[in-house]
């Protein structure tokens, strides 16, 4: 008979259980990852990022979507490491319609929401009647709404559109010049600019589409408001050394001067 010892024995059990881990599972000292983010200007800002995890021994592999809907399903799937797209009040609405186990891990951008025209300069000029566009999905829409009614267009129901409870275009209770809101995919407003009087769309396709946030627009948001984007991860993954590099190369001078100077406002990092 022979005999295997002890360590071997471990040593084989040690392989096994790597071989059975599970898809998107990470060691400890994982050195490569892939980071969803969305198309424009996240993706020329991933590029100074990269550089910088670079050096701290981390690869990025960046995969870019072209809706809000992916990335966080892809992450949970375990085909992404991460994802940095959106803001905290969009992922807990995701988090509560699909149930997914995925957490903010560090802060990245704020990227105002306009309210953009290629017909009218200002809010006064709306005529009544005029169409306006915002975006289907809960946080954004709710994001929209509330920008409306800052800019004095709508009056929503008391206790809606903040503490987490969004609203919807049911909740207008005045909307004195009879506004047509419309509600489109974040990706579809861009192209609908033109059948619409404004619409309200987010600064990553606005970016894309070639909308100035300084020049196009008839209503901004507060760039310091409570919709700043994250970093996310799925939760068991949250404390691994590579997603306190990949924070870091984000959150790093060479990122912030990045995007202070080619952005000039239209994007303000929230770190």
């Amino acid at each position: 008979m022979q005999f295997v010892s002890l360590a071997r024995l471990a040593g084989a059990f040690a392989a096994l259980a790597l071989s059975l881990a599970p898809h998107g599972a990470s060691a400890q000292d994982k050195n490569k990852i892939k980071v969803g983010i969305s198309v424009g200007n996240a993706e020329a800002t991933f590029e100074v990022v990269k550089k910088v995890a670079a050096r701290e021994g981390l690869e990025i592999q960046t995969v870019v979507f072209s809706d809000y809907l992916q990335p966080n399903a892809a992450l949970a799937a375990g085909d992404l490491d991460a994802n940095a797209f959106q803001h905290v009040p969009y992922l807990d609405s995701q988090i509560k319609a699909r149930g997914y186990k995925i957490v903010p891990v560090g802060l990245t951008i704020t990227a105002p929401l306009g309210i953009y025209s290629r017909k009218y300069k200002s809010i006064d000029q709306l005529p009544n009647g005029a169409s306006i566009g915002i975006q289907n999905d809960p946080s954004n829409g709710n994001r929209a709404l509330l920008l409306l009614q800052k800019a004095g267009l709508i009056k929503l129901k008391p206790g809606v559109g903040e503490n987490g409870v969004n609203a919807t275009p049911l909740d207008v209770v005045e909307n004195p010049r009879k506004l047509k809101l419309v509600e489109l995919d974040a990706a579809q407003l861009p192209r609908s600019l033109d059948d619409l009087a404004a619409a309200s769309i987010n600064n990553d396709y606005a970016f894309k589409a070639g909308l100035s946030l300084q020049k196009d627009t008839i209503a901004v948001e507060d760039p310091r408001g409570r919709y700043a984007n994250i970093i996310a991860t799925r939760a068991d993954d949250k404390d691994k050394p590579w997603v306190k590099k990949l924070v870091h190369a984000y959150q790093s001078d060479e990122v912030r001067k990045f995007i202070e100077t080619e952005y000039k406002g239209s994007l303000v990092p929230a770190f």
